[in-house]
């Protein structure tokens, strides 16, 4: 993690954050979509309860959010704020992905992106996630991805 960039639990007062940073990363696919990203009107507040949201920065600049879904672990939403882009924070997050679900257990890892976020397959797939299939979901096109650990 970059210097001053500790991993924490969110909390209910980093809700606004939370937010902002969610919609300054999301902001460059606005025009490649016909609505705003799924993440960008998700209410963050159950998750953050839940201690399923974590965060970094002062102010927060990365977040990641994690749950359980049957046998493995989803990454519900990965986002870094543009200012931080390019520092290997998403990498840290998607590493800490991979930490927490090995202390659960679970050897598994899945996540979804848009099909129009082609830069994202890019990335993961440079992370070891493999494309498992594509659907379309709440009126949105995904591409659905897995990776499994191996010391799970």
């Amino acid at each position: 993690m970059p210097s001053g960039h500790e991993l924490r639990l969110a909390t209910p007062a980093d809700l606004p954050s939370i937010r902002q940073v969610i919609a300054a990363a999301y902001d460059k696919y606005l025009g490649r979509m016909d609505r705003p990203p799924a993440p960008v009107l998700r209410d963050y507040t159950a998750a953050v309860v839940a201690g399923e949201v974590w965060v970094t920065g002062n102010p927060v600049t990365g977040l990641i959010s994690l749950s359980r879904v049957d046998d493995a672990m989803l990454i519900e939403n990965v986002a870094v704020h543009p200012s931080a882009q390019g520092t290997g924070l998403g990498r840290r997050l998607m590493e800490f992905a991979e930490q927490e679900a090995a202390r659960c257990g679970i050897g598994r890892l899945v996540l979804y992106t848009n099909e129009v976020m082609t830069e994202n397959h890019a990335i993961y797939s440079h992370l070891g996630y493999r494309e498992t299939h594509r659907s379309s979901e709440d009126g949105y096109r995904r591409v659905f991805m897995e990776k499994i650990l191996a010391d799970v």
